[in-house]
């Protein structure tokens, strides 16, 4: 009698973790017998804890501790965080006070869009895919164009000054608080960020043409690094003016048209859940009418400009248009969350420009005080990386019960994961020992479109060494690579 021989184990390659992003995470790929891409998936292995640890905390202590999950987006988290607190103390916030916290969440936007694009994915793009690993990262771009890398330092610089004009800091600024916020921007302050303001807006219009003109060399990366149908998800006002810190929820489809449209954030739960995959903390949020896998949505900068109708200044709108040439209703090219990103950049320069001549800044009714109003709050903003929502719940005397943070990279988690999949049966076809770097980095390099800030979703601890392991279809390791 023979006995059934079972099916060969499906070769692995393994990317961990995946370099130039916020955070440690791993990608793994599987390959068939032929050397094909069978599946790939983008792991994220770090513990999650926060929201845990927040429990039985002073629901007023929350805008302090929240910004602490990240020291890349803190400004994203105080806002939220302040905007839940409202919330639960059922107050509408002064107009100053509101007009301070655009202000600042524009300033995140900024310096967090120069860290991505111009420190952590231009050097892809600008230097070559094919470039050593050693020379394709900032100092090789420093090299190549000083000029762009150094414009790139500057922006981000801007966007911190703003930050530490309002919130003292330039990191974990304790500066919005349930009700308001604790301080006005003074006249001294203002002076000095007027007058870098020209520059800023040079240096963003710079790098938005110098990154037109390279993507006439990746017309087949736009085609392949995460192009498919979705949704797509952002706060959206009534007058479709791009909007970063209120409004209300919109979904659009891929062809541009709304699927649902003036959702209240605080009734979130009804249209997002959130499931949970084996071999991945970071959660996988889905648009429940369509259940899961198939309620599939992004966040960010691309979902935001295919929300919104316009941006709402000049040189902007004027972008706007070029970038929707990329598309047919929505684009759905998730390499151009970068184009996309850099278009924000920009808009965000000339708000905070009108921001900054508007003299209410200066008022000293910055805080609505109240009491315990209501048990429970939800506040949602737009982070750099997309939709972010905080949701608490309280006791009478304000004592946390329950804590939820919904994070735009664990949004986008589902939409990575195809990603890496669509990248990787494009360009890894027929691979039998090894796969050179260039082509792993083209994988990792769909992940950094989204660019996922990994402590944000999952509140990291620890870190892991670089591994990548290619195995046989018996399980022998063919090859291994790996340092500290």
């Amino acid at each position: 009698m023979n006995t059934p021989r079972s099916s060969p184990a499906p070769i692995r390659v393994l990317i961990d973790p995946v370099t130039r992003i916020e955070g440690h995470a791993k990608i793994s790929i599987f390959l068939d017998d032929a050397g094909n891409v069978a599946d790939a998936k983008f792991h994220v292995v770090e513990f999650r804890g926060f929201e845990k640890f927040c429990e039985g905390r002073p629901m007023w202590e929350m805008p302090s501790l929240t910004p602490r999950v990240c020291g890349i987006c803190p400004v994203s988290h105080l806002l939220a965080s302040a905007k839940a607190c409202d919330a639960i103390l059922a107050v509408r916030i002064p107009a100053a006070a509101e007009k301070l916290r655009r202000l600042m969440n524009l300033a995140q936007i900024v310096q967090s869009h120069a860290l991505s694009f111009f420190h952590l994915s231009a050097p892809d793009f600008l230097l070559g895919w094919d470039r050593p690993a050693a020379e394709r990262n900032l100092f090789g771009l420093a090299h190549a164009d000083p000029e762009l890398a150094r414009g790139g330092i500057r922006l981000r610089q801007f966007g911190q000054e703003i930050i530490a004009a309002l919130g003292g800091r330039k990191i974990h600024p304790a500066w919005a608080v349930p009700g308001g916020v604790r301080e006005p921007l003074t006249p001294a302050a203002r002076q000095p960020l007027e007058a870098k303001l020209p520059e800023a807006l040079a240096i963003a219009q710079a790098a938005l043409q110098r990154f037109r003109e390279v993507l006439t060399q990746h017309r087949r990366e736009i085609q392949v690094f995460g192009n498919f149908p979705s949704l797509f998800l952002g706060l959206s006002r009534p007058d479709g003016l791009w909007e970063h810190y209120d409004g209300t929820l919109r979904f659009v489809d891929a062809g541009g048209n709304v699927l649902a449209d003036d959702l209240d954030p605080a009734r979130y739960q009804d249209v997002i859940a959130e499931a949970v995959e084996p071999g991945s903390y970071l959660k996988s949020p889905y648009y429940k009418p369509l259940g899961y896998p198939d309620g599939l949505y992004r966040v960010g900068p691309l979902a935001r400009l295919n929300v919104c109708r316009r941006m709402g200044s000049p040189l902007a709108d004027a972008e706007l248009d070029r970038f929707r040439r990329f598309g047919h209703g929505a684009v759905t090219s998730s390499f151009l969350y970068h184009y996309a990103r850099l278009i924000e950049i920009l808009a965000s320069l000339e708000r905070i420009r009108e921001l900054l001549g508007d003299p209410e800044l200066t008022s000293p009714r910055l805080r609505a005080d109240a009491g315990i109003n209501k048990l429970e709050g939800v506040g949602a903003s737009e982070a750099p990386r997309g939709t972010l929502f905080h949701h608490y719940h309280v006791d009478e005397q304000g004592l946390l019960q329950r804590v939820n943070l919904i994070i735009a990279t664990g949004q986008n988690n589902l939409a990575m994961n195809r990603t890496v999949a669509q990248i990787a049966r494009h360009y890894i076809q027929g691979a039998s020992q090894r796969i050179p770097e260039p082509l792993l980095n083209r994988v990792e390099a769909g992940i950094r479109a989204y660019d996922p800030c990994l402590s944000c979703s999952t509140h990291a601890a620890g870190q892991m060494p670089l591994q990548l392991t290619l195995f046989a279809p018996s399980g022998a390791v063919l090859d291994q690579v790996a340092s500290s």
